[in-house]
């Protein structure tokens, strides 16, 4: 692999150091989690909660929460990289959040972006779908990705030009799985289509909730239904993390991933996971010329992002690559545009 030698640019041999580095601190890091799992478990209190799991304060809403152990991690990853890497710049979410500015903060310098625990409600509530995710981005790109799943032990992890990995030992996505093949012709039809509901819940017809789910609606719906862009799809997944979803799609799980309202540190590593599984991610929001547009890859701090998992060539001829951009054509069809918008991005 050739060498990137412009301003802001790591070698071959610092992109592997750092690989290696997020690989072991996105281990530390789960740790963590899970023994204040454990501790709650073990010592809660007459609600079910450990001391150090008791919510600390709402964001957003009663949706969007932080604990006393999303600090902790995020504190916790973030001496970490000061102390190896003291020139890069880092962008955490729990930071991130308690700023007056929604400003997109990550430049082209080296920047780690780093969610301590994302699926934190599913954390507390003792469900398995929560993870750290880490992730470096150097000029606006994901180049290396680490997220864990402690209480699953599953460990994703990412390098530009080396693939994407599930444990450090099996190549994503996961071979003799339905994954590999090429995507459906009839799709949506026949497809996993994974999203989330997200932390806007307000309740007015043209929101971004009644958007979603009118969306929701149309990809579920019978072939022919809903004035004829009925999706029929062999199902719809919510895992309550962004992060675990776009994993999951790397992995050849989900075929396809529509959401809106993701913040950088929800979805970086997870899309460098994916690229380098052979998926493609790209805005969720349907042009107006949707049949003809080009598709673009997704701009990490755009909000907006639909995710199609890596595929194989098909027995008629139609590459992988036009197999994803047909898959996308098809959901921007029948999806809503959702507004998300964000000052800097």
């Amino acid at each position: 692999m050739s060498e990137d030698t412009s301003e802001h640019a790591l070698s071959d041999g610092e992109l592997a150091e750092t690989y290696a580095f997020a690989i072991q601190l996105g281990k530390d890091a789960g740790q963590i989690l899970l023994d204040s799992l454990h501790k709650r478990r073990r010592d809660g209190n007459e609600d079910g909660l450990g001391e150090d799991l008791l919510v600390m304060q709402e964001k957003l809403n009663a949706v969007d929460i932080v604990t006393e152990t999303d600090t902790r991690v995020e504190e916790f990853i973030h001496s970490s990289i000061v102390r190896k890497y003291p020139a890069h710049a880092f962008v955490g979410e729990e930071m991130y959040s308690q700023g007056f500015s929604k400003e997109y903060l990550v430049t082209d310098k080296p920047t780690w972006v780093v969610d301590p625990l994302d699926g934190t409600v599913n954390f507390t509530h003792g469900f398995v779908m929560f993870c750290v995710s880490i992730a470096l981005v150097v000029k606006q790109v994901p180049v290396v990705g680490v997220v864990y799943a402690p209480l699953l032990n599953q460990l994703f992890s990412a390098c530009r030009g080396r693939g994407a990995w599930l444990n450090e030992t099996t190549r994503l996505p996961l071979l003799g799985r339905r994954g590999v093949g090429p995507i459906p012709k009839t799709a949506p039809s026949k497809c996993i289509f994974a999203f989330e509901w997200g932390k806007d819940r307000r309740d007015t017809p043209q929101g971004n909730m009644h958007r979603k789910v009118d969306s929701f609606v149309t990809m579920a719906a019978e072939v022919g239904g809903r004035d004829g862009k009925g999706g029929m799809v062999h199902g719809m997944r919510s895992l309550g993390s962004a992060t675990m979803d776009l994993a999951y799609t790397a992995m050849g799980s989900f075929d396809i991933w529509w959401e809106g309202g993701c913040w950088e540190w929800d979805v970086a590593a997870g899309i460098c996971l994916l690229r380098e599984a052979g998926g493609l991610v790209t805005t969720a929001n349907p042009p107006d010329d949707y049949e003809g547009a080009k598709i673009e890859d997704a701009k990490l701090g755009g909000r907006l992002y639909l995710a199609i998992r890596p595929a194989s060539d098909g027995p008629d001829g139609e590459t992988a690559r036009q197999g994803q951009e047909r898959c996308v054509r098809e959901v921007w069809r029948r999806v809503r545009r959702l507004d998300y918008s964000r000052p800097g991005a």
